[in-house]
């Protein structure tokens, strides 16, 4: 259902057919754009229920939608012809899922995945690239993104070859706690494995390690994080340099 273009109000949005409550504007990139924008992107906008586990996009489709989540995380996966795959990014309300489509491409080699549950907006690709003709602060903040999100993917790269599983774990936690504005995070121990991009083994012990420390509290399918400060000092550096990147996602 696309979004009605007589919504001024730039906190909430009309309900979706499936849903009795209004879904709340968080993203911050559609925060961000000036209302005259706004207004131009508005109708076009629909907005969906982001259920855990849904595949959004695989590499070998044509992409159809952008993705701008308000709750929720969408995970990036590289995926290999022998069925394995690990994470090389993730997207929460900060930005965008398939935002190859805002600089042309109609392809993208990432599996789009939902690991958090949540809601959120999407557009088709054909109506994001005529809305961006004549949205220059909107085309410049997903420009922005499009870069730093491919800065984030290869630190991730770089992390997961040289650092250890629990300062990948601590480093992945931050994030996923900074995008989705919550310290409780429902994860599974196959997921660990696919983020770690590890064995189970190395799942089994990082987790527990953060938990002796009490760092975190981990539950099957459920972690809570008790110090975010314990937990920055046992991430590698790669979380600080993911965070300097989104210093240029300011449009003003």
């Amino acid at each position: 259902m696309a979004l009605s273009s007589h919504t001024t109000r730039r906190g909430a949005h009309p309900r979706d057919t499936t849903d009795s409550q209004p879904i709340l504007l968080r993203n911050k990139i559609l925060l961000a754009i000036p209302d005259s924008e706004h207004r131009l992107v508005l109708p076009h906008l629909e907005a969906v229920q982001l259920s855990q586990r849904t595949i959004l996009h695989e590499p070998t489709q044509k992409l159809e939608f952008a993705y701008f989540p308000n709750r929720g995380l969408i995970s990036l996966l590289i995926a290999t012809e022998d069925g394995k795959t690990v994470e090389v990014g993730m997207v929460g309300n900060e930005g965008v899922a398939g935002v190859a489509a805002a600089v042309g491409l109609t392809i993208s080699p990432l599996r789009q995945l939902v690991q958090i549950s949540g809601d959120g907006f999407r557009i088709r690709v054909g109506a994001l690239q005529a809305c961006l003709q004549s949205t220059p602060l909107f085309q410049l903040a997903l420009s922005r993104y499009a870069m730093v999100q491919g800065m984030q993917i290869a630190q991730t790269a770089a992390c997961n070859r040289l650092h250890d599983a629990g300062e990948r774990l601590a480093r992945w936690l931050l994030m996923a706690a900074d995008r989705v504005d919550s310290s409780s995070l429902p994860i599974t121990h196959d997921f660990l494995a696919t983020m770690l991009g590890t064995d189970r083994p190395s799942v089994s012990l990082a987790p527990k390690i953060l938990q002796r420390k009490k760092i975190i509290q981990y539950r099957r399918g459920a972690l809570e994080i008790l110090s975010r400060k314990k937990l920055e000092t046992s991430a590698c550096e790669c979380y600080k340099v993911i965070q300097q990147f989104n210093g240029v996602l300011q449009l003003r």
